[in-house]
């Protein structure tokens, strides 16, 4: 299969775009992560996750982390983890019945993006785990198409904080203010930091 369906194909005929769709394709999309593509994922401190359930119910979600939080595992392979959210699992269980995905890079300073679409897989027991503080398991994603997406819209904006939220060796992390709620305090997972007696830093952003 390549990248479009009749819903493409129609709207393309309908705006006379498919020569373009066509080019772009065959002179702009690989399955092989570049050197320009492997310095944008592996210097980014954010990207968006695309993910479907087997009805092909959509879910869009937020990832952050520390610059290189994402690491290019080889030309055709990234691999980045999950860390503690909300406990809805919506990506991750999507991953497990639907592994068909879509990555959105965005570097908001300099104008660039970047899309890469594959094939995921999740584990609790990958060999790169370790290398993230307080991770939960590893996603790892097979690259089927890589291409840099069009920057026009793109706002510029500049970095003001990076979240404290995220885990950092040799740093503990505070508590989300939301778990302390009267509405989830007894509802949360046993072990969760926020439930330590010796208590943790509590912030609500």
């Amino acid at each position: 299969m390549g990248m479009f369906h009749q819903g493409s194909r129609a709207l393309q005929d309908r705006f006379d775009t498919r020569r373009i769709a066509d080019r772009i394709q065959e002179r702009l999309v690989d399955d092989i992560i570049g050197p320009g593509d492997q310095e944008l994922i592996q210097g980014a401190d954010m990207f968006f996750l695309a993910t479907a359930d087997e009805h092909g119910r959509p879910t869009c979600s937020y990832k952050g982390g520390e610059p290189g939080f994402v690491r290019v595992v080889d030309q055709h392979t990234i691999a980045f983890p999950h860390y503690d959210g909300n406990g809805m699992f919506l990506s991750t269980g999507n991953i497990v019945r639907n592994p068909q995905v879509g990555l959105l890079f965005l570097d908001f300073a300099r104008g660039h993006r970047l899309r890469l679409d594959g094939t995921a897989s999740i584990d609790e027991q990958d060999e790169l785990l370790a290398g993230w503080p307080e991770a939960r398991l590893v996603v790892r994603v097979r690259a089927r198409e890589v291409f840099p997406n069009c920057p026009r819209y793109l706002h510029r904006y500049q970095l003001v904080q990076r979240s404290r939220f995220v885990p950092r060796a040799g740093c503990q992390t505070p508590v989300p203010a939301w778990k302390r709620a009267d509405w989830a305090v007894d509802a949360l997972p046993a072990g969760d930091p926020a439930n330590d007696p010796r208590g943790r830093e509590v912030l609500d952003r």
